[in-house]
């Protein structure tokens, strides 16, 4: 599958699986020759001012055809964070 569409895949899943309205996605990996990484960022809880948005960033598990293989949030986040994960 090419990365466009696994990008979109891994989009909609965080859509179904949480709720949530995909922002962004901030990486695409491969992980061995059996599945795709793919992190992407969410609005968890909007705030005023917006630069204190709780943001999520969930990583979707994808095998080569798209299917989901595994799903987590690996962090949480005020959008005006300059802290990178590490």
């Amino acid at each position: 599958m090419k990365a466009g569409k696994l990008i979109e895949q891994a989009k909609l899943q965080v859509s179904e699986l949480t709720g949530l309205t995909p922002e962004t996605v901030s990486s695409l990996t491969r992980d061995g020759d059996a599945e795709w990484v793919v992190r992407v960022e969410a609005l968890e809880l909007s705030r005023v001012p917006n630069t204190m948005d709780l943001l999520g960033t969930y990583e979707v598990r994808l095998s080569d055809d798209g299917e989901l293989v595994g799903f987590r949030r690996t962090r949480r986040y005020h959008r005006s964070s300059t802290e990178d994960e590490g």
